[in-house]
């Protein structure tokens, strides 16, 4: 059994193929708007803001879960590969700069949510006209949100690499801390900061050509995890596979 590894993955580009946000904007008609303030707001208000601008169409969120639905599937292998690392004892997570509504409507379609035992995310709820509300993981204001941070290298709203400061610290003991490996699985310029985190027992898997890779491969001084690239759904399920049997061997 593979008990102590803790498998994370980014969500947009890693897990799914697309991004969520931007299929929502396009299927929902909101390109051009979106256009418009772009570069007026940061990211994560800006989806706020184009959830407002649905609800002032009267588009509800059961058009907006509809809307997800019809998103790209996941793709097969990596399903299986979800499937497999979780059947075989491995601690499935999300560290993601998208938001909880997004990402748990599309994993509820293809039944991969229970597979997860925890998704920090940027929160959702529903406000009291049914308006669908995005909120910043970080600084929020809201009682639940996390305190601000002073990350440079990740956005206001969300720095992935305290995020994995807290699962690491979550273990139920110092020894689980130093047993725990972890495999992290991303593509972004987000996921750079949470993969300095990583020691040299742990592993990070990039995707080829993406921002993540290009940051990875510009300063390998800085990187103590093995590096395994993967640029398709079947080499990443592959490639998580294999890093699963060899630790478990290891571990032994």
């Amino acid at each position: 059994m593979a008990e102590g590894i803790v498998i994370v993955f980014d969500f947009d580009r890693t897990l799914i193929d697309g991004d969520s946000d931007n299929w929502v904007v396009t299927e929902m008609g909101l390109t051009e708007i979106f256009h418009q303030l772009r570069f007026t707001l940061p990211w994560n208000r800006l989806m706020d803001r184009m959830m407002t601008e649905l609800h002032s169409q009267g588009r509800s969120v059961q058009d907006i879960e509809a809307c997800l639905q019809r998103i790209m599937p996941i793709d097969s292998h990596i399903v299986e590969a979800i499937k497999s690392a979780k059947s075989l004892g491995c601690d499935l997570k999300i560290v993601s700069d998208a938001n909880q509504f997004f990402i748990e409507k599309i994993l509820e379609q293809h039944d991969l949510l229970d597979c997860f035992s925890d998704i920090y995310t940027n929160p959702t709820s529903v406000d009291e006209i049914g308006k669908l509300r995005i909120s910043p993981y970080h600084g929020g204001g809201a009682a639940a949100s996390t305190p601000p941070h002073s990350c440079n290298l990740c956005p206001p709203n969300l720095c992935k690499g305290l995020v994995m400061d807290h699962i690491r610290a979550s273990s139920s003991s110092p020894k689980d801390q130093i047993l725990t490996r972890f495999i992290y699985l991303g593509d972004g310029g987000g996921d750079f900061c949470p993969t300095l985190k990583l020691r040299e027992c742990d592993c990070v898997m990039p995707r080829t050509n993406y921002p993540l890779w290009k940051r990875i491969s510009d300063n390998p001084s800085l990187i103590k995890a093995d590096v395994k690239e993967w640029s398709s759904a079947e080499e990443l399920q592959r490639i998580l596979m294999q890093l699963v049997s060899t630790i478990t061997k290891e571990d032994s």
